[in-house]
């Protein structure tokens, strides 16, 4: 959680802002003049991107990375889920072939 004086950008305006400095020859710091934000936030923009582009994320860095915890975390509770039922089913298995040789 930022400040409450911390501006937020979308995904799209930071790929805007990262694509600009990479297409205009610029420096960061005369890029982020100029869009009126922060040196520091575009270069660590740059930074994530840059290593994600080395990691083969490609565009929507940020996005791509929670989309993919979340995705993680979500078959990680439904592989629990299934052992449990897996477990209860084995039990229930194994209580009839012992009533059924009776």
């Amino acid at each position: 959680m930022g400040s409450k004086y911390t501006n937020r950008y979308s995904d799209e305006y930071k790929r805007d802002a990262i694509e600009l400095v990479r297409s205009s020859g610029r420096t960061v710091t005369e890029v982020a003049r100029e869009l009126g934000i922060s040196s520091e936030s575009l270069r660590g923009w740059a930074k994530k991107a840059r290593a994600a582009q080395d990691n083969g994320s490609g565009p929507g860095v940020v996005r791509a990375a929670d989309d993919r915890d979340e995705e993680l975390k979500r078959l990680r509770k439904l592989t629990a889920e299934q052992a449990k039922t897996i477990e209860i089913l084995k039990k229930a298995t194994a209580f009839f072939v012992k009533e059924s040789d009776r």
